[in-house]
């Protein structure tokens, strides 16, 4: 379930969202006035997401529950900022799924999911609303998998899997209880955060998450000179780099960048639990 409010929430969906729900308002949490019905067979009133979508009144003040009836939708789908307070929602991650298969720049080709692969930046979902939640969604490509651009948003038991770089931009973030899966095989980053000033309160926050993935991963690279990502009470699988980060070959971060993570491993030897930060760092 995702909740949106204000801004701009764009989703353009390339690859796997399992659908979960995403809500354009406060608190609404799958209270509603109006309800449309999505249904591939026809049992609805739209057989589209976008058309559902493109029913709700601009500048709508009613809570909208779009109700995504399962199977694959292929369509690109955009939520405009004058059309707050909608909700969409799946019954289940698994078969209730938004396809497409893209690519293009992440600032021109927002993306929900995206099947396009490797090779060029593919973004399954864009995320420029003042205010968002996301629960038990699935988000799947392989670079720039999520775009959470700007804005103060919540993700909740999600699964996140791709491969360079793909949970990137500079929103103020909590990532709660969320599988972060990677499918690099050569020490790809989980995240590039884009924090550009140290006054600017952003940052990517990962609490009780775990870490899986193929072969090799990073846990980011700083995308801006004051990038921000942080690991709590994460378990992270020995496909994470013992180094942690990759500084992208801009030594001067290492002035400016905070990065701290608490792991627990775990293998037929031993298990510890650690936490660190980069010293010479600036005040959060």
């Amino acid at each position: 379930m995702a909740t949106i409010q204000g801004s701009y929430f764009s989703m353009i969906i390339i690859f796997i969202i399992a659908f979960c729900s995403i809500i354009n308002g406060s608190s609404a949490r799958l209270t509603w006035k109006r309800l449309i019905v999505v249904d591939q067979s026809g049992e609805g009133q739209y057989r589209k997401i976008q058309d559902a979508i493109d029913a709700v009144p601009n500048n709508n003040v009613d809570s909208t529950l779009i109700l995504i009836k399962p199977g694959t939708y292929k369509e690109k789908v955009t939520v405009p900022e004058d059309k707050p307070f909608i909700i969409l929602s799946g019954r289940n991650a698994f078969n209730t799924t938004v396809t497409w298969d893209d690519s293009g720049d992440i600032h021109t080709s927002p993306t929900l999911s995206n099947t396009y692969g490797e090779g060029a930046q593919a973004v399954a979902l864009r995320v420029s609303s003042d205010r968002a939640e996301f629960y038990a969604c699935r988000i799947i490509s392989y670079q720039d998998t999520l775009l959470d651009e700007r804005g103060s948003h919540f993700y909740s038991n999600c699964y996140i899997e791709g491969g360079t770089d793909f949970i990137c931009g500079n929103a103020a973030s909590v990532f709660q209880k969320c599988t972060i899966h990677s499918v690099s095989h050569h020490n790809g980053a989980i995240t590039a955060q884009r924090r550009m000033k140290s006054e600017e309160n952003t940052g990517f926050y990962f609490v009780d998450c775990k870490i899986t993935g193929v072969k090799s991963c990073t846990l980011g690279r700083p995308w801006g000179p004051y990038s921000r990502v942080v690991f709590i009470g994460t378990y992270m699988s020995n496909v994470v780099n013992p180094h942690g980060w990759d500084d992208w070959g801009k030594p001067t971060t290492h002035r400016s960048q905070q990065s701290e993570k608490s792991r627990m491993v775990t293998n037929s030897h031993q298990s510890r639990s650690y936490k660190s930060c980069n010293k010479g760092c600036d005040q959060c």
